[in-house]
């Protein structure tokens, strides 16, 4: 297994230097079966690893391959751990990122850089691998920045468009935020336990949570202090609320990375590690309810932002966020196994509806707006399809009494219901699970939206159907990449990339049916095997199975309102949609604006850092040390040598009137010395 595990890891690492380094020299056909090839091999190799540890009784192992750090008491290797944890990340990240390797050879078909696309892409994957399967904090970091490094790299791959590159700066940019706080917090875990190894440190918690720090006459739980610190950072990976700004903007770079990125691997760090650190967080009851609350907040902030986009990326881009919110609150009540079950079918489904949205986009010939789509399922049959799968299964449409349904029923409720059982313990849980009843019927409402409005009702695309934007303005005609209007009509995507659609519509069916008890039904303690731990006093899991009736219909319920609702604005009253939003009211224009986030940090940080810089560059660097410095010295020099330069006039009288100013001078000297 060691070799499997270190080719799962490594083989996407060697295939990006291949693509990277020697694309041009090989060409893009070669350069995309490399890459492509060697995270099929990854894929398949991680399903085996995956089949052993869940019914093979694979027991848990580290794979020691070289020194990384090793300085005083600091040491850190360079390893592969494998767990129930790693297990389910490795097929995730592999199945989602081979898919969508597979699905760009059709996407970016008439792309000139194809080579140094994939090179990117497998790089990604291979930084994510290192950071699901890190034995340590150091190697945790380093996948974590490496993730970081080329999401910038693929989101701003299209470089020669302004806002691709602004886009790719600010997710560098936010990221950096919560990562001061992700390093920090790495710190206060090796002052407090000296050591980075989780193998180390974890068993040290039950006696450590008792450990404080006083500061300013107040005394903090270290622990707390530690798993707050490591939040922020996974504040900044998953994009949750006040660092969620870079998430809609990263839909600048193609729609692959945006399926990659936002689907299983890059957001979801922040769950996983939050899962990974259970051990902490679990004598860390402050920074849980901080966990509870801003993952309900950043669940409701982005649904409701989410119902006024136009942009098909950007609405996904949200739901996104909002499911994210999911995920974390609960980690915050303690259901760890229920947010890593929601991570594994939410990659299937949001995989599905972002490479669907491809999908659209290529056959609209790079149509973004909703507003000029509309009846498009007759044209892309199959596409529609799978969308209308990841639609039912984003909503969690299922039958509670017969536990039937799609991937998001069975772990979105799950959630739903582990926060009613907390609830009765804990107030911020009870927040949360009303929250998330909310949530469930405004996802609905918006992702029906998104369905109804791109394949149903009357064609809004060519030459006769020209629309209204959300303020009553004529639309422009759908422009292509190079600018040029389209009435052609749409068109069906080609097979390479709807396999891989119909792929993930498999997994958007049956990865909860078929995986529920392991996550988080009977089967999960021997499952876990002790990867995800729960306190002696954490019985929400099995609370959440025992609540009320009423309770575990109630998700069903508000999802079917929000189905009704976007029926009857976006098809029996097709347009009444438009006319709302025209009228711009107060909530609208909030919800459409994104709360504001964007204009009160361009007004408070942005231009802070604007006036600080150009203080420090044009008064302290400029005006003080240049001035007085380098500047000053060269402009003094300058003067003295302008005005001396005066005296040397050419004249022959002149230099004999010196002279004789200087002889009458040493005369006069002479004369009063030696009088």
């Amino acid at each position: 297994m060691d070799i499997i595990v270190t080719l799962i890891v490594f083989a996407p690492l060697l295939a990006a230097a291949i693509a990277g380094l020697s694309g041009r020299r090989i060409g893009d056909i070669a350069s995309q079966a490399i890459t492509t090839g060697a995270l099929i091999l990854a894929c398949g190799l991680s399903w085996y690893t995956f089949s052993q540890w869940t019914w093979g009784h694979m027991e848990a192992f580290t794979v020691n391959l070289l020194p990384f750090i090793h300085v005083g008491d600091f040491v850190s290797n360079w390893a592969i751990r494998i767990d129930a944890l790693s297990c389910v990340m490795l097929i995730v990240v592999t199945t989602v990122s081979m898919l969508v390797h597979v699905y760009s050879w059709g996407y970016m078909a008439e792309d000139p850089d194809k080579p140094r696309f994939f090179a990117y892409l497998s790089l990604f994957t291979f930084a994510m691998l290192a950071l699901v399967t890190a034995a340590d904090f150091m190697q945790l970091f380093f996948g974590w920045e490496g993730v970081g490094l080329a999401s910038y790299l693929l989101i701003g791959f299209w470089y020669k468009k302004p806002s691709a590159s602004a886009a790719a700066i600010k997710a560098f940019v936010v990221n950096r935020v919560g990562d001061f706080g992700f390093a920090l917090g790495i710190m206060t875990v090796f002052w407090a336990f000296g050591s980075v190894q989780f193998a180390e440190i974890f068993p040290q918690m039950a006696q450590g949570a008792t450990r404080t720090w006083a500061f300013a006459g107040y005394t903090f739980p270290l622990v707390d202090i530690a798993c707050f610190l490591l939040f922020i950072g996974a504040m900044g990976k998953s994009a949750q609320f006040f660092l969620h700004t870079w998430l809609p903007d990263a839909m600048e770079g193609p729609t692959p990375v945006s399926a990659l990125i936002h689907a299983a691997t890059m957001v979801t760090a922040g769950v996983y590690m939050l899962c990974l650190l259970s051990p902490m967080f679990e004598y860390a009851p402050v920074a849980k309810n901080i966990v509870t609350v801003i993952g309900a907040i950043t669940a409701l902030f982005a649904a409701t932002v989410g119902l006024t986009q136009n942009d098909i990326k950007r609405v996904i881009a949200y739901s996104t966020c909002s499911q994210l919110g999911y995920m974390f609150f609960a980690v915050g009540i303690g259901a760890y196994q229920a947010a890593m079950f929601h991570l594994f079918t939410h990659a299937f489904f949001k995989a599905l509806l972002f490479l669907g949205a491809g999908s659209v986009i290529h056959g609209m010939h790079h149509e973004q707006d909703m507003r000029n789509y509309g009846g498009l399922a007759k044209y892309m049959k199959w596409t529609f399809a799978t969308m209308m799968v990841g639609t039912i299964a984003i909503t969690g449409l299922g039958i509670p009494n017969l536990h039937l349904g799609f991937a998001g029923f069975y772990s979105k409720d799950t959630i739903i219901e582990a926060a009613f059982a907390g609830g009765q313990h804990n107030g911020f849980s009870m927040f949360a699970f009303y929250i998330g009843l909310l949530v469930a019927g405004l996802t609905a409402f918006y992702s029906w939206r998104l369905a109804f409005f791109t394949f149903n009702g009357h064609a809004r695309w060519g030459n006769e159907a020209h629309g209204h934007d959300a303020h009553g303005h004529d639309d422009h005609a759908a422009q292509d990449d190079h600018g040029h209007g389209h009435d052609h009509k749409p068109h069906e995507s080609p097979w390479v990339m709807l396999v891989p659609l119909i792929a993930l519509s498999i997994g958007a069916v049956f990865a909860g049916f078929f995986f529920v008890e392991y996550f988080v039904g009977h089967h999960q303690e021997e499952f876990w095997r002790g990867a995800i731990f729960n306190a002696p006093t954490n019985h929400v899991l099995h609370e959440a199975h025992e609540v009320p009736e009423w309770v575990k219909w109630s998700p069903l319920v508000v999802s079917v309102l929000g189905l009704l609702g976007a029926a009857y604005v976006y098809l029996l009253k097709e347009g009444l949609g438009a006319k709302l939003a025209a009228r711009n009211g107060p909530l609208y224009v909030f919800f459409y604006n994104k709360w504001f986030f964007d204009e009160l940090y361009q007004a408070t940080f942005v231009r802070l850092a604007k006036f600080l810089g150009d203080l420090f560059w044009k008064g302290g660097d400029q005006k003080i040390i240049d001035g007085l410095g380098p500047d000053g010295v060269s402009a003094v020099s300058y003067e003295i040598g302008r005005r001396t330069g005066k005296l040397q006039t050419g004249y022959v009288y002149h230099y004999a009137f010196v002279m004789l100013l200087g002889v009458a001078s040493l005369l006069l000297f002479a004369l009063i010395k030696f009088r």
